[in-house]
């Protein structure tokens, strides 16, 4: 449960959410594209309000097709890849960008094979997840959020379910991603990808924002005693 967050990201800016297990951070991701509804308050996406039309003083929850249309807009990246199994790593980048944004296929494939080289697997289009490693299968599932052309990214720790030596494939990418000006809220316990990539650190704590800065001074020397201690036990 989250307890009164307040917080913007910049566009362009790469964000990253750390804190203990429970405490919010898969939550908020998960409101800002209304996978989970929220009781108060508002989110916003490039001036969009998310989820939801006011109507006076009140807000009125949008039908699921024009959520749906919304998420378009916004990028995710699960902790599994959740490819479809049954379809080639093109088809899965090409299906959404036809069905949602009326590309054509052509256009559709073109841009999906330039996203399979732009996450190093090119002349992999024609294999099936299950021929792919873990750390593969998190890079194509990168490459179909981007192919959507999203204006922000999010990412629930996108490693933790890959083997120690596949996660740094899956964060080079990443690195590289946050270095085009993407707009980037990440989820992690990947301590030295929020030192070197992210732009802030945001520090969650039972469903509050705890503190929040620059990597270089919040995971340095916080200021929060609470912030202190997990980073205590995780450094």
């Amino acid at each position: 449960m989250l307890r009164g967050v307040d917080l913007e990201v910049a566009a362009g800016e790469v964000v990253c959410l750390i804190g203990p297990s429970g405490s919010g951070k898969s939550t908020l991701l998960r409101c800002v594209n209304h996978l989970q509804p929220i009781a108060a308050g508002t989110v916003h996406v490039g001036g969009d309000l998310i989820g939801y039309r006011r109507h006076g003083d009140a807000l009125h929850e949008l039908k699921p097709r024009q959520v749906a249309r919304q998420r378009a807009g916004i990028g995710m990246v699960f902790q599994n890849f959740n490819l479809f199994p049954h379809l080639t790593v093109l088809e899965n980048l090409v299906e959404a960008p036809v069905a949602v944004r009326r590309l054509s296929r052509a256009d559709a494939r073109e841009r999906a094979r330039a996203l399979v080289a732009r996450v190093g697997l090119a002349g992999r289009e024609d294999s099936y997840p299950r021929q792919l490693s873990g750390g593969q299968q998190q890079r194509i599932a990168i490459a179909r959020a981007l192919a959507m052309e999203p204006a922000v990214m999010l990412f629930d720790e996108p490693t933790s379910a890959l083997d120690p030596e596949l996660v740094g494939e899956v964060l080079g990418v990443m690195r590289d991603l946050a270095g085009t000006g993407m707009t980037m809220v990440v989820v992690t316990h990947e301590m030295g990808f929020a030192r070197e990539a992210a732009d802030r650190v945001v520090f969650l704590d039972e469903g509050r924002v705890v503190e929040s800065g620059p990597p270089a001074r919040l995971l340095a020397d916080p200021e929060q005693a609470r912030t202190r201690a997990f980073l205590d036990h995780v450094l």
